[in-house]
């Protein structure tokens, strides 16, 4: 039997009833986030060029699109992931040598889910099935340092989630699977150098992908059933030589992953705790700012302090900037919050933050790279004009590992990027939906989110 098999017998053979108390309240708190930074995504130039193209391409729409219309499902899948995705503003894992973001497989699978008239039960299931998929590759077959992006986890989980979805059977699975996984090998230059809209659209690419493969499987198309362990399959080319029991896995990798708390890249989430807690202090003058230090671990510094990514100091866009631990530092520090305003075009090129963010030091730290990732430990130091320094360091915060959220603390979050577009009724009815999905039909969610007007009222 081929891996692909055991994997597809594995997604075939999940069910609501496998999950715990915790993963089952931790997919619904995931959706919740994953629709709020959707919904506050609407209004950007990329996405709104994505929705164009999407209603140009015209098509049956058996899929609802966040903010009206629907869509066939691969390309619904592309535009409501490129939504949750565009703020940077999702969940995350944290494995030693790869970092995700689970939440990318909302869109397609809900996607998927609709189209067959699916569960809210059935749904969570698919969504926990490419969770699992998708954290336990990047445990054990990282790709970031063989220069392939963290998509490329991705183009197993969606087929996998979206199988599971659209009821296919352990035959069209392995064959969606090995599709996707096949065809989606995306590079890491996605997110190095000088950054583009292709960040926030590489895995939407791969979303729309994974479920055109699974349509593709159940329509009898076949797929390389060696494509893991085949000649010049994924071990062989990609990822090297890793052991994984599918038989094994459960669906709690959900319980695994963490929540932004901060409108950043993941690993910047303490450094910024530390810096807005120096900003908020009394008396505290940014302008006075002489230096500033951060030390930090090792992957923090590689992806976003200007280690073996590419210089973080030349920041001119969006992209660049929520991937660059110098802007967010400075911006931190300097407006005592990072939000989705602090991305805004004049704010990304003001001068008091382009002046600040030069004055940012970043290294890394054996003793903090140590204890990565089950805690991200980082300190910040400000020098003042006085030669007074000011000091504060961070390794959790509430939506870390060691204090995750619950319901109520996500609805703050929420109803934060939600209610400006949608005012407070609809918005509290979509957290409804979403509360009691495992009671309900998924259209009664999808109904919803095709009511949330496209541009904000407040």
């Amino acid at each position: 039997m081929a891996e692909v098999d055991r994997l597809a017998d594995f997604v075939v053979g999940t069910d609501w009833a496998q999950l715990s108390k915790q993963a089952s309240e931790q997919l619904a708190i995931r959706v919740l986030d994953t629709i709020g930074v959707a919904v506050a995504a609407l209004d950007a130039g990329p996405t709104r060029a994505v929705r164009a193209l999407t209603e140009q391409l015209g098509g049956t729409g058996s899929a609802t699109l966040i903010g009206g219309g629907a869509a066939p499902p691969d390309r619904a899948a592309f535009y409501n992931t490129a939504l949750s995705r565009y703020l940077d503003f999702m969940d995350s894992y944290l494995a030693p040598g790869e970092t995700c973001h689970p939440s990318d497989n909302v869109g397609a699978v809900l996607a998927a889910a609709e189209s067959v008239g699916a569960s809210g039960r059935d749904f969570l299931t698919a969504l926990a099935v490419a969770y699992q998929v998708q954290t336990r590759l990047s445990d054990v077959a990282p790709v970031r340092a063989r220069g392939f992006d963290h998509t490329v986890q991705g183009a197993y989980a969606v087929p996998a989630g979206v199988s599971r979805a659209l009821g296919l059977s352990a035959e069209q699975t392995a064959n969606a699977i090995a599709i996707s996984g096949t065809a989606n090998n995306a590079l890491r230059v996605t997110r190095t150098g000088d950054l583009s809209n292709w960040k926030g659209l590489a895995y939407p690419q791969v979303a729309k992908e994974g479920v055109h493969a699974a349509l593709l499987a159940r329509a009898g198309i076949t797929g390389p059933r060696q494509v893991f362990e085949g000649n010049k399959g994924f071990r062989q080319t990609i990822a090297g030589d890793f052991e994984i029991d599918w038989s094994a896995e459960d669906l709690e990798g959900v319980t695994r992953t963490i929540v932004k708390k901060h409108n950043a890249e993941i690993h910047s989430q303490t450094t910024l705790e530390a810096a807005i807690e120096i900003a908020r202090r009394p008396g505290f003058d940014p302008a006075r700012i002489r230096r500033v230090g951060v030390t930090t671990f090792q992957v923090a510094y590689d992806i976003i302090g200007g280690g073996e990514e590419g210089d973080k100091r030349s920041i001119r866009t969006k992209e660049e900037a929520d991937h660059s631990l110098p802007y967010l530092v400075a911006v931190a520090l300097l407006d005592g919050v990072v939000e989705p305003a602090q991305f805004a075009p004049d704010r990304v090129v003001a001068a008091d933050v382009q002046a600040l963010l030069g004055r940012v030091q970043i290294s890394p730290d054996d003793g903090f790279t140590a204890r990565f990732p089950q805690e991200m430990p980082s300190r910040v130091e400000v020098e003042m004009d006085d030669g007074t320094t000011l000091t504060a360091s961070a390794s959790s915060y509430l939506g870390a590992r060691t204090d995750p959220l619950d319901w109520s603390a996500a609805m703050e979050k929420y109803r934060r990027l939600v209610v400006p577009f949608t005012g407070p009724e609809l918005a509290e009815a979509v957290a409804e939906a979403v509360r009691t999905l495992d009671e309900r039909p998924v259209t009664v969610m999808t109904t919803l989110l095709a009511q949330v007007p496209l541009a904000r009222t407040s």
